[in-house]
């Protein structure tokens, strides 16, 4: 079955817009008539899946770990589009294999900077205008299947993730009736980069970033209205 979602006149603010699956939400949302703000530390030609901006997709480069970049960011895409609707916490980062005991605290600092952090700072800085779109603004952020757990060598990882999930939970409360909250939980995605990583993996299982972005784009829509803090499954048969 074919979904299709509109949000023409509507401006989507995505972060970690030149890793893989930030890239597949840029577009998801281009393709359904959005204006894309694609924010990230990393130029999109020098990202994991070749961000193509123009069009409907603007770049902002900025740090999403870093309060005041935030607030640039932010400020640049309410002065160029006058208004945000929805906002995507792609930015995230995978560091694992060594017990608590061996995992050196920039790797700890490293994850939780990266995937709760910039996850926190975008929505601080986004709500006020979010709410503004009477009752129809939505935030969904990217935690993870291995937060619902702990396991061996990349408790860092699935800390900071479950925490992008607790996040996401307090802030559908606190905007209750406001602003819509929910996350989606991906295992691992079907990216070059994980390929590489695990290359005698069985790829089939793998989800695909596209298919993880039309979940995103449901979450933002007016189809998910009774929907908010949820932490949806995203991850197939992986």
């Amino acid at each position: 079955m074919d979904v299709s979602f509109d949000f023409t006149d509507s401006v989507a603010l995505v972060t970690g817009a030149s890793g893989a699956l930030g890239a597949a939400v840029c577009e998801a949302f281009a393709d359904a008539g959005a204006t894309v703000a694609a924010a990230d530390v990393v130029a999109p030609d020098d990202g994991e899946a070749g961000l193509d901006t123009g069009g409907a997709i603007d770049f902002y480069r900025g740090d999403f770990t870093d309060e005041r970049e935030v607030e640039r960011v932010v400020s640049e895409v309410l002065a160029d589009h006058g208004r945000l609707d929805c906002l995507a916490n792609v930015a995230g980062t995978w560091k694992g294999g060594a017990p608590i005991e061996d995992t050196d605290v920039e790797t700890f600092e490293t994850l939780f900077d990266v995937n709760l952090k910039t996850a926190f700072l975008a929505s601080k800085h986004a709500l006020a205008h979010l709410r503004e779109r009477d009752g129809r603004g939505a935030i969904v952020s990217v935690s993870a299947r291995s937060s619902l757990e702990g396991g061996e060598g990349d408790g860092p990882y699935r800390a900071s993730k479950a925490g992008v999930r607790l996040l996401t939970e307090t802030i559908a409360a606190e905007n209750a009736g406001e602003v819509r909250a929910n996350a989606v939980m991906p295992s691992v995605i079907d990216t070059p980069a994980n390929r590489e990583m695990m290359p005698d993996a069985d790829h089939d299982a793998w989800v695909d970033p596209a298919d993880i972005a039309e979940v995103v784009l449901f979450l933002c829509s007016d189809a998910a209205s009774v929907t908010s803090g949820a932490a949806v499954p995203v991850y197939g048969e992986a």
